[in-house]
């Protein structure tokens, strides 16, 4: 197991690398790693509903920089990129992949299954209110997709791996490349995030924060 110092030197080479060594690439193994990560990560009720989209292929790369204006560095030179997709609708209560993820990923016996259901349709309907709009739900999904993405990067960081979340990109024209791409079916999936990995080419700027007093509240 990592001590306390591991943890926390891995939090504190972590930053948001902008660009990066081109003539460096990420083994395989590292790589896997960091997609085991997010594949590990936690979800509400345990559903996934992300889909994680590796994108190596130069001319797709040169295609994002049009509409991914947080990218213009990291496009050409990270030496994995990366999408997450989220479902949609899929997430719903009463859609056939929530039914199959209970019965054939999940192997819930039938009683459980419709218990879950039930839980989940009260959660979805009536606490969180999030089938008020299909961004709504789409959003809610999300939320879970940045939990993924952060292990990700933390796991990049535990074995010396740099990374970029990527937030600035025109949704409906970025969307609308994957999905020419044949790497999104936007009736099933949307943007969440995306993520650039490799290894820095400039040092790190000096990371700052808030004290820890002014961003906790301790309640006895």
């Amino acid at each position: 197991m990592l001590n306390r110092q591991q943890v926390l030197a891995a939090f504190e080479f972590r930053h948001a690398c902008k660009q990066f060594d081109p003539a460096k690439t990420i083994s395989a193994d590292d790589f896997q790693l960091i997609l085991e990560a997010g594949r590990l990560s936690p979800s509400s009720f345990g559903f996934e509903p992300w889909r994680f989209v590796v994108i190596q292929n130069p001319a797709l790369r040169e295609k994002l920089k049009q509409t991914v204006w947080g990218a213009q560095n990291s496009l050409p030179t990270a030496s994995h990129y990366l999408a997450i997709l989220c479902r949609k609708d899929d997430m719903r209560f009463d859609s056939a992949y929530i039914d199959h993820f209970m019965r054939e990923v999940q192997h819930l016996p039938e009683d459980s299954v419709e218990r879950k259901r039930e839980r989940y349709r009260i959660f979805q309907q009536r606490d969180l209110n999030l089938l008020e709009s299909p961004r709504a739900l789409f959003d809610w999904g999300c939320k879970q997709a940045y939990i993924a993405l952060g292990n990700m990067m933390t796991a990049a960081a535990l074995v010396g791996i740099d990374s970029c979340a990527i937030e600035g990109y025109d949704q409906e024209a970025t969307e609308k490349i994957l999905a020419d791409a044949g790497v999104l079916d936007r009736d099933k999936f949307g943007l969440a995030v995306m993520a650039a990995f490799g290894y820095r080419i400039n040092p790190q700027p000096a990371k700052t924060r808030q004290a820890a007093k002014d961003v906790t509240v301790w309640v006895d």
